[in-house]
């Protein structure tokens, strides 16, 4: 959460404080794509998406996007490698990392599918508005924004590392030893604070924050 500070910024600024909150790694379609129902303006979904279980048969069934999403264990597929299928519909191989391709985005099932039995199904899930009232409120009463994408499609240290300091440094995942070493990159909240803006962190677990030298 920034703030102004009361010896630093101009009182004139319209906006006081920006809160952030960063949660764990979500699509938007997973949390509110269903929201279109409520905004046909949402760049959401209508139940007609679907991937197929496998990308190299041409006549494999197709899953479809449904609503009623629950909760899944263990996670869906986030490593960079993982994503990787999901984007480009095929597997990760080192030899030949290029896909001859753009993103057909049809990879989703299939690379759920090879991780655990019955997570196809509920990956091609997300929530209905109802099933998530906090969501819907908000979406109600304010501004949704519906373009947004990871800053590296990989794991979650490695956005977290984007969301404080605009950089990863070439991390894709969640290196515990790097992660451990920390990274040299000059923070958002120093450079609030040369700013003269305060700033509070608030967390759950220890924050990304601590991954810094």
């Amino acid at each position: 959460m920034v703030s102004e500070s009361s010896h630093g910024a101009s009182s004139s600024y319209p906006i006081k404080t920006i809160v952030v909150l960063v949660q764990e790694n979500r699509s938007f379609d997973h949390m509110l794509g269903w929201f279109k129902s409520l905004n046909p303006e949402i760049d959401g979904v209508t139940g007609s998406e679907s991937n197929p279980i496998s990308t190299s048969d041409p006549d494999s069934p197709l899953i479809f996007f449904k609503a009623n999403s629950e909760y899944v264990d263990p996670d869906p597929g986030h490593s960079i490698q993982a994503i990787y299928e999901q984007v480009f519909g095929r597997p990760w191989t080192s030899d030949d990392p290029d896909p001859p391709h753009g993103p057909t985005m049809n990879g989703f099932v299939q690379n759920a599918r090879g991780m655990e039995k019955g997570m196809a199904e509920a990956v091609m899930k997300g929530f209905a508005p109802d099933e998530v009232p906090v969501f819907k409120e908000l979406a109600s009463s304010f501004a949704v924004c519906d373009r947004w994408f990871a800053s590296v499609p990989a794991s979650t240290q490695p956005n977290r590392l984007f969301v404080h300091s605009a950089t990863s440094q070439g991390l894709t995942s969640n290196d515990a030893m790097k992660l451990i070493e920390g990274f040299p990159q000059k923070t958002i909240f120093e450079s609030l604070d040369e700013s003269g803006f305060s700033f509070g962190i608030y967390y759950q677990y220890p924050p990304s924050t601590l991954f810094y030298r």
